[in-house]
């Protein structure tokens, strides 16, 4: 096996709030491959930061009143907190001085970019794109405020809806009908800001070229036939691209106005990098102080052999990324066009995952419907339980997983505890009582295969990696079971039988130890203590115990998840964990909901079974959804409803469906109406969705057919 040299990252947490259980799903999920690189004997710089720049963390400092920079210091403290018990824990740990604490991240550097080695790469990577001639300037029209003299995002501006009237809503989607629109359709619209009443304004803005024909060469080629993306990630890009000829990439807004907290542009006074731009940078921001740090230490490690592009495939290095599939586009369009023709090296693979839903609702930052990583280890939830039920649930795809709260107690008191613990629970006491802790040979009746738990590993489907590995367990307990140690305990004659099959049974544990360890670091870092052995490595698997070790007393290595545990954080985050399909705006009187009336009619407005039987029902599978530049309402769905290929429809429910959660569903759609030619491409049909004509029953709600239910049939 030859030596992997690996830089892996982990997506960015944004420094305006606290890290919650949404936030772990990737950084557990990336932290269990890293180890699980580490024990195979590859080289391993596993980089993060904290994400620092932009409005909101502009406007929630000037909140607080307190700077931009002592707000991000302060989150920057807090989120190291959480992934691994502080920055000078982490350091410590990097020296080998003590364990890490929070949820184990074995990140082997964290920053911030906001730091002088991020704006140094910002700052080449924009030069070497501008003389490549990929950077363009032209004049946009935004929202401005007088008082605070910026520019607003459309979520900073607020009014009375144009459909419904309702007040203080954004300046994108009304939270009460359910409606999309301009910020400039809003009536008596004000900035969140300072509440003054917005005005019109031009600036002029730069773009990064990215519909330049150089670009999307690139990107076709990079997207597709390779195994940089998973291969649904690899359809979505292929979707957001188009065919040749079909242009639709387009150039990308990189700059910000001032003020503005963030990176000023070279060459300009008040135009500031998009923080968007420097977000991903500051992966290599990050690994550049990671690198003085080492070489502080006496460890030299070459830059170049893993950020330049002729260095790096020279070397055979890799850039391996975990990200959210809510970032995709960013990380698999933006993010390597501008490392390509920047001379810098391009990811060698980009891992997404799904998002997490808690009982099987979606958690939201944004309105507060999450379970904090504090407030878990703060009521003293141990953290490798929440590593195990994660790893339980990831199988290497862009699926959505559910921390299911009454799942997540049985399956860690049945797996971990009743039957991984409860090997060397029930057979070390009589090591160390009976025969002063020493082992004979252990004689192993059977043989697990590790491959296939080792390939599932690499390839992150860790839900089958475990399945096999408590498999391997139930085996274990098996022979536990049929050699019943604590009644050979009370025989005569039966001590040599019985000390064989509790050396057996522990060097099962032992076997079982090594196949666990990249999800359970700090319980195996106990493992090895109790069984007096070095640190396990992956082809540790293959070697044994041996007649005459001799293993330290057991003590209690886990305890059983108490359900009141669990009901306590749930009472702890009670206020934000609700529904999100609860209605925004609560009204004024505690009163049952009203039911949306039909709508009056008369007999004229009747219509035959004659003209109904003209419109066209379908049912149609949504293959494929995602935003559309320039809309604000608008999303572009491919439907099958059993054709020779998905059409092309854009439906206005922006404001109500996640795109990523669309993909996969059956919907109904007119399949007979006239296409529509659009300014942002075709559209081939219409989707049938519902909302209250009367506003008084908030949301929007497309239709669903009953189970069973195929594309393409009629509806009828």
């Amino acid at each position: 096996m030859s030596r992997r040299r690996l830089l892996v990252t982990s997506a960015l947490p944004y420094a305006n709030g606290a890290i919650h259980l949404g936030h772990l799903v990737e950084y557990i999920q990336t932290d269990i491959w890293v180890r699980f690189q580490r024990m195979r004997g590859h080289e391993v710089h596993y980089v993060g930061a904290d994400d620092q720049h932009g409005t909101p963390i502009m406007l929630r400092a000037e909140k607080e009143g307190i700077t931009p920079r002592q707000l991000v210091e302060r989150v920057l403290h807090e989120h190291a907190r959480d992934f691994f018990g502080g920055l000078a824990v982490q350091q410590a740990w990097k020296k080998g001085e003590g364990e890490l604490g929070g949820f184990l991240v074995s990140f082997d550097n964290y920053h911030e970019t906001d730091s002088d080695e991020n704006r140094a790469f910002c700052e080449d990577i924009y030069g070497k794109l501008k003389a490549g001639d990929l950077i363009a300037q032209r004049s946009v029209e935004q929202f401005y405020d007088p008082v605070k003299d910026m520019f607003l995002p459309d979520r900073f501006i607020k009014g009375e809806c144009p459909k419904c009237g309702a007040k203080d809503q954004y300046g994108d989607s009304c939270e009460v009908c359910g409606a999309t629109y301009a910020p400039t359709e809003l009536k008596n619209a004000y900035s969140v800001v300072s509440g003054a009443a917005p005005e019109r304004r031009s600036s002029e803005h730069y773009f990064f070229r990215l519909s330049a024909p150089q670009c999307e060469s690139f990107l076709r080629d990079f997207t597709q036939g390779s195994n940089r993306l998973q291969p649904e990630a690899a359809n979505k890009m292929k979707e957001w691209l188009g065919e040749p000829g079909d242009n639709r990439l387009s150039d990308w807004d990189i700059s910000r106005d001032a003020p503005y907290f963030g990176f000023r542009i070279p060459g300009t006074d008040s135009k500031f990098f998009y923080v968007w731009l420097d977000a991903p940078v500051g992966y290599f921001g990050s690994f550049r102080n990671y690198v003085a740090k080492q070489k502080a230490l006496g460890h030299d490690i070459d830059e170049a052999d893993f950020l330049d592009a002729a260095r790096a495939k020279a070397a055979g290095t890799e850039m391996v990324h975990f990200i959210g599939k809510d970032i995709l586009y960013f990380h698999a369009l933006f993010w390597p066009a501008m490392l390509e023709h920047s001379g810098y090296r391009t990811p060698t693979q980009i891992n997404a995952h799904g998002f997490l839903t808690v009982n099987g609702e979606k958690m939201s930052k944004s309105r507060g419907t999450f379970i904090t990583a504090q407030s878990y280890l703060d009521l003293g939830l141990n953290p490798e339980w929440l590593r195990y039920y994660y790893a339980a649930k990831l199988n290497g795809s862009m699926e959505d997983i559910d921390l299911n709260l009454d799942d997540f107690v049985a399956r860690v008191n049945s797996d971990l505890v009743g039957k991984y613990i409860n090997i060397a629970s029930r057979c070390a006491g009589f090591i160390t009582k009976r025969f002063g802790g020493r082992l004979s040979a252990p004689t192993v009746p059977f043989h697990w295969h590790e491959v296939s738990i080792r390939d599932a590993y690499e390839s992150r489907d860790y839900a089958r990696a475990l399945r096999e590995v408590m498999a391997c367990a139930d085996q274990a307990n098996v022979f536990v079971n049929d050699h019943t140690p604590w009644v050979l305990a009370k025989q005569e004659g039966q001590d040599e039988k019985l000390q064989s099959v509790c050396s057996t049974a522990l060097e099962l544990f032992r076997q079982l130890s090594v196949l666990l360890k990249p999800v359970l670091p700090h319980l195996v870092a106990e493992v090895e203590r109790f069984l007096n052995i070095a640190p396990l490595g992956w082809d540790d698997f293959g070697a044994t115990l041996t007649a005459g070790h001799t293993i330290n007393e057991y003590k209690h290595l886990m305890t059983r998840v108490d359900p009141k545990q669990v009901v306590a954080l749930v009472d702890a985050n009670k206020e934000s964990l609700v529904s999100t399909q609860a209605p925004a705006a609560a009204p004024a009187k505690t009163e049952a909901p009203k039911k949306a009336e039909a709508p009056a009619t008369d007999a004229g407005a009747h219509i035959s079974i004659d003209d109904f039987s003209k419109v066209e029902l379908r049912i149609a599978k949504i293959v494929a959804a995602d935003h559309v530049e320039g809309a604000d309402k608008l999303l572009r769905l491919q439907l099958d409803i059993g054709e020779e290929k998905p059409r092309q429809v854009f439906a206005g429910i922006k404001s109500a469906y996640d795109p990523a959660l669309l993909v996969g569903r059956l919907t109904v759609m007119v399949a007979n109406l006239a296409p529509r030619k659009m300014k942002f491409g075709m559209s081939e049909g219409m989707v049938l969705a519902a909302s209250d004509d009367k506003g008084e029953v908030p949301g929007l709600f497309i239709l669903s057919p009953d189970s069973g239910a195929q594309p393409g049939m009629r509806v009828k």
